[in-house]
């Protein structure tokens, strides 16, 4: 009977948010939290014995949960601080509460290109890395809209599909469709990367 009615799915108390701030925030922005500790515990790094400098290198969508479900209940503003609504509503701050939750001490870069922005993030990540401001990067991105089910208006000439099907590099396609999804990966050096004997799933040979 919330604000969002799957409240219960994200570990309020683990992220150390209480009830109220964690209905408030930007379900962006608690997902992406919670994608980027899942991407340091696969790469087996506890963020607060790492001895060098992590940095997060993140961008949203736009936040169609404050437009659509937090706005809806007025009763809100009169028990929370109006900046504890700006910090969980504004996408500027997904790189920099993924820094202050997880504790990390290097860069924190919000990165908004549109489309571009995940692609971005990397390639700001890997300067990072390159030059000695990080040592380990998590860089990705989110994108949730809300409602989930919701359609579009087909114009000519537009981006979107007409038939609502999405066929990349096929002969047949005729635009996009809209989706949500979230995705981080942790980068580092190679030449660290293979000294201390970390999984490498794939490198980087530019951006």
């Amino acid at each position: 009977g919330g604000v969002l009615d799957d409240i219960e799915s994200f570990d309020a108390a683990f992220f150390d948010f209480n009830p109220r701030e964690a209905e408030i925030t930007d379900p962006q922005q608690r997902i992406f939290l919670e994608c980027c500790w899942e991407a340091l515990e696969r790469a087996g790094y506890d963020p607060e014995s790492f001895p060098g400098a992590v940095g997060v290198f993140a961008g949203a969508g736009m936040n169609t949960y404050f437009l659509n479900n937090v706005l809806a209940h007025p009763e809100l503003f009169r028990t929370v601080a109006p900046f504890q609504i700006l910090i969980g509503a504004d996408k500027d701050y997904l790189a920099p509460r993924v820094s202050y939750k997880l504790n990390l001490k290097g860069p924190s870069v919000s990165v908004q290109t549109a489309c571009s922005t995940s692609l971005v993030a990397v390639h700001l990540a890997c300067q990072s890395l390159q030059d000695y401001q990080s040592d380990l990067a998590l860089a990705g991105g989110v994108s949730i809209r809300v409602p989930q089910k919701s359609g579009y208006r087909y114009t000519e000439g537009g981006i979107y599909s007409p038939d609502g099907h999405c066929r990349a590099f096929d002969r047949k396609a005729g635009g996009t469709v809209t989706g949500s999804g979230a995705g981080v990966v942790v980068l580092k050096r190679l030449a660290d990367a293979v000294a201390d004997g970390d999984c490498i799933l794939a490198v980087i040979r530019g951006t």
